[in-house]
């Protein structure tokens, strides 16, 4: 069967709040202070624990591979997991757009390069876990993306065909995924990296998802 894959982070929701929150109490356990901007650093913390420490170790005038990032990476896990939800919200439209694709007959799933353990925590606290067929984090396989057996086991756990799927991200992770996998993609360009989202030259650019199953359909066909 058909079916579409989402990203998490800065696709179905923009966790970046919470996300920036756990990085800076990291921070704050260093003595730093806050160094990372909600408003300004949303890109950065959507990239993951590691480039928001790598970030903030450069504010601090330390190296980019200083080693306090793979000392802190797991207090920072620890502090997004005790408050993963209070920023934390679903884009406008973004389960509107799941139901009705299930309604025209496609699987739905969800592969994240967010730990797995971390993202089932998250959509049951938002109450869309069981929303989706299957989903994969990035502890769950050997390997991750852009590795393309993370969206083909992915599809295939949801009970799809690997080669008939479409990614929907919001990265270059996302769209180098997509290549290496033979699939296409679409990039959604409401995130917070969204203006850069037509350089990467996907298959379809998303600026609502009200109109994702109809692109679905341009894409896969009709189920």
């Amino acid at each position: 069967m058909k079916t579409v894959v989402f990203d998490l982070d800065g696709t179905l929701a923009d966790t970046s709040g919470d996300l920036i929150a756990a990085a800076n109490a990291c921070f704050r356990d260093m003595g730093a202070g806050d160094l990372l901007d909600p408003a300004t650093d949303a890109g950065t913390a959507l990239r993951g624990g590691r480039a928001m420490l790598r970030l903030g170790m450069i504010r601090m005038g330390r190296a980019e591979d200083d080693p306090l990032i793979d000392t802190y990476y797991s207090d920072l896990l620890s502090h997004y997991a005790r408050d993963i939800d209070t920023h934390t919200r679903l884009y406008d439209g973004a389960m509107a757009a799941v139901a009705e694709l299930k309604t025209r007959g496609y699987i739905v799933a969800i592969c994240t390069n967010k730990p797995e353990g971390l993202a089932r925590e998250l959509l049951t606290r938002l109450g869309v876990l069981d929303s989706f067929a299957a989903l994969l984090g990035a502890d769950t396989l050997s390997v991750r993306k852009p590795d393309p057996e993370h969206l083909y086991e992915t599809a295939r756990r949801a009970g799809g065909d690997p080669a008939l799927c479409v990614l929907v991200g919001d990265s270059d992770t996302d769209r180098n995924t997509s290549r290496a996998a033979g699939v296409p993609s679409i990039l959604v360009t409401f995130g917070p990296s969204g203006d850069d989202m037509a350089a990467l030259a996907p298959e379809a650019l998303l600026h609502s998802y009200g109109d994702l199953p109809d692109l679905v359909e341009q894409m896969l066909g009709k189920v």
